[in-house]
This record gives structure tokens, C-alpha cells and sequence, in this order.
């Protein structure tokens, strides 16, 4: 893999932000509003993803949700925070479960609707021994991506998006950005054009690319001048993650870099979504930028202990024994 950084960046390190004790609940509740992808995952365990066309058989097999903005409306659920989800599946068993399940965590989903005569999206994810994976995913094209219907009185105390359906996302933003109420933008790898990408990210105040993201969008590996050309006036916030190097992101022009607590990786499924959920909530509280990355950074690398993908999202108890610093009041 290509450096993370170019050798001529310089790099300030932020490894140790103070530790003093912040409740999770402190600065209210923290309601977020989630809009983008909901999927079905099957999750296969392999022992090594292949590098060449194999007949594999797995060790395990597991379903679950799945899905950027879906997963991460759970994470908040799971930290204390409140959280509603929008969103678009086909009117089918797999929607309907879905659906389900994320009623369950205590998602908020009146804003989520099933479409009749399509399908819902599902993905097959290989992870390996090392706990990295392979997502092969599949979304109906032709679900209706008029966002028309979509008119939601309260957005809470913040709202997070992914590039899923540039549409509803881009309405959301808007919305956030008229209400001066803090946005997340998770910016992965999008199946949509870089036009629709770009006024996503041009629309939120706070956006953090994964690396495959980043280079997609910026056209560069190297992380530094990817952010730069992404990077607008009106951004809080333009970083990426880049797994056990935690995020990297640019102060004053300078990039910066917070790494997550080290620990023994058991699956990364879900490891992004759970930091874009806990930075979610945590700027719904109005916690301090660097506070809220450090708090993001320690709820990511816990679910990494844990199998399962989102099944492995940490609760504000679970987090409070892995890092006091975020103990519940």
C-alpha cells in the first residue's frame, strides 16, 4: 500500500488529548438525524480473503444490518445519544427486517420507507483471520430517489449522512446548515458521479473520507493533498480515517493525526460507522473537536474487539469500562 502521508508532510501527533472525565450525557442528549443506507449483510469468517478466483468455504456465517449511515444511527443509539433514520428499501422481507431490527436499538425510523416492486440492498462480506474484510454489495438502481417526500419538522441536535442517496442527503444538509446544527458527512466510495459527491461534501461542515473515499474523490493516495483539494472555507472539519492510524485531518492548513487505543483486532466491520456515529454524537453535545475525535476514536477500535459488525457496536457502559474518561453519569 502506498504511504499514508507524503514523507515531506509534516505530521503533528495527538496522542494523548487530557483525560479529564466527561459524562456522556453532559450538554443533553444528543439527537441525531441519520440519513442514508440500510443493508442486509452476510457475513462470512474465512481464513484469508483470496487474491485470485477460489471456491472458499467459510468457518462462520452471520446476518445482520448493515449499512454506513444505518449502522451509525445504532451506534448512538448504543452510546446514549437519540437517533432517527431515513432512508429507502424495497417493500420486502428483507426491508421489513431490517426495519425491525433498527427499531429495536431505539432508532427512530418513521423516515424510513419501503418502496413496492423493489428490492432491498444486501452485501456479502468476507472477514479474515486479521479481521479485514471484502464487501461485495448490491443496491436497486431503480429505487425512486425523489427526495420530495422527505420534510422531517426536527432534525435534533445534529445530523449525519453518507453518499448513498445524494438526494435526501443533500436535502438534510441544507436543513442543518439553515438551523446551524452540525453535520457529518461519512465519505466513502460512491457509486453516484463526483458531481453528487462533491456537493455533498461542499454541504457539510464536518467530513471525514475513508482512505478509499478520499482517493476516489480526490484522485490522490496521498492523504495531505487529498484533503486540500477537498477541504472548503466552510468545513469544521475535512479528515480521514486510515484504520490503526486512526484520522488524520487538516488544522489551520496542517495535518494532524489521532491515533485510536491500541487493541487486539477481532473484526473492523463496522469500525467507520462507528466513529462517524460517536463523532455524530458527541458534536450534537457540542463537545470540543478534539474531545469528540479522541471519543470517536475509542468507540471505533472497541467494536474492532468484537465480532459481528454492527453486532459488536459498543454500549456507553461497555465504553466506560474501556476508557473511564467517557464514563456514563
Amino acid at each position: 500500500m502506498p504511504d499514508a502521508v507524503s514523507m515531506s508532510t509534516p505530521i503533528v501527533s495527538i496522542s494523548s488529548i487530557p483525560k479529564r472525565v466527561r459524562h456522556l450525557s453532559e450538554h443533553g442528549a444528543g439527537g441525531v438525524f441519520c440519513i442514508g443506507l440500510a443493508i442486509q449483510d452476510t457475513l462470512l469468517s474465512v481464513a484469508e480473503i483470496p487474491r485470485q478466483p477460489v471456491k472458499l468455504y467459510a468457518k462462520a456465517r452471520q446476518e445482520i444490518g448493515g449499512g454506513p449511515a444505518a449502522t451509525a444511527s445504532v451506534a448512538i443509539s448504543r452510546l446514549g445519544g437519540r437517533a432517527a433514520f431515513a432512508g429507502r428499501l424495497g417493500d420486502d422481507a428483507i426491508g421489513t427486517a431490517l426495519r425491525a431490527e433498527l427499531a429495536a436499538e431505539g432508532v427512530d425510523t418513521q423516515w424510513l420507507r419501503q418502496f413496492a416492486g423493489h428490492k432491498s440492498p444486501g452485501s456479502v462480506i468476507l472477514v479474515d483471520e486479521a479481521g479485514e474484510r471484502l464487501i461485495v454489495a448490491y443496491a436497486d438502481p431503480d429505487l425512486p430517489s425523489d427526495a420530495g417526500w422527505l420534510d422531517p419538522e426536527r432534525l435534533g441536535d445534529g445530523v449525519l449522512c453518507d453518499l448513498s442517496w445524494p438526494q435526501g442527503a443533500l436535502k438534510v444538509l441544507g436543513a442543518a446548515r439553515k438551523r446551524k446544527i452540525p453535520s457529518v458527512l461519512d465519505a466513502d466510495i460512491s457509486r453516484h458521479g463526483h458531481e453528487h459527491a462533491a456537493a455533498l461534501v461542499e454541504a457539510a461542515d464536518h467530513v471525514v473520507f475513508s482512505r478509499p473515499g478520499l482517493a476516489q474523490f480526490a484522485g490522490t493516495d496521498d492523504i495531505a493533498a487529498g484533503l486540500r483539494s477537498a477541504a472548503r472555507p466552510s468545513h469544521k472539519l475535512i479528515g480521514v480515517t486510515d484504520g490503526a492510524a486512526g484520522l488524520y485531518w487538516l488544522s489551520d492548513g496542517e495535518l494532524v493525526n489521532a491515533r485510536p487505543p491500541s487493541v487486539t483486532v477481532v473484526d473492523t466491520v463496522g469500525a467507520g460507522d462507528a466513529f462517524h456515529g460517536a463523532l455524530a454524537v458527541a458534536l450534537a453535545r457540542r463537545w470540543p473537536l478534539e474531545r469528540a475525535i479522541a471519543f470517536s476514536n475509542a468507540v471505533a477500535a472497541l467494536k474492532c474487539t468484537k465480532p459481528g459488525g454492527r453486532a459488536g457496536l459498543p454500549n456507553a457502559e461497555e465504553l466506560a469500562r474501556f476508557d473511564p474518561a467517557f464514563a456514563l453519569s
